[in-house]
């Protein structure tokens, strides 16, 4: 990645329902068109967590229209860091990306009151990770 060019940056989890959706909602809208944003699953959901969508939008983003994606290889090569949580030896691995892994209790089967927490945790890690790309987040 240059200097000048746009990070990309991929969320990766099992189902892609729940935390990898959260942290990809974060990042589109705290780091706007200045990074790159994509998600996956290793084995997609057929649809977003519910309680994730209603804790999301209790922070004011709308991710309801949003669904699971499937891991591609392609996705990880075209990504400059790859943050997993949880997709175990599911993700692929490719020399001279960085590769960071988030310990997240995992939102599945879990209502709104235990996603919170797990949203907060992640809306901080997602303003660390602005912060060493040099991005001034969105207010």
């Amino acid at each position: 990645m240059s200097a000048s060019a746009t990070p990309s940056v991929l969320f990766v989890c099992v189902h892609n329902a729940g935390r990898s959706q959260m942290a990809a909602a974060f990042l589109t809208h705290l780091g706007g068109t200045r990074v790159q944003v994509r998600s996956a699953g290793s084995a997609p959901a057929v649809t977003v967590n519910p309680a994730v969508v209603e804790a999301m939008a209790e922070v004011g983003i709308d991710i309801s229209a949003e669904t699971p994606k499937v891991l591609t290889t392609g996705a990880v090569q075209a990504s400059d860091v790859v943050i997993t949580m949880g997709c175990g030896d599911a993700c692929p691995y490719f020399p001279g990306k960085r590769y960071l892994d988030w310990q997240l209790e995992d939102p599945a089967g879990q209502g709104v009151e235990a996603v919170r927490p797990i949203r907060d945790e992640i809306e901080r890690r997602i303003r660390g990770l602005l912060a060493e790309l040099g991005i001034e987040p969105a207010a």
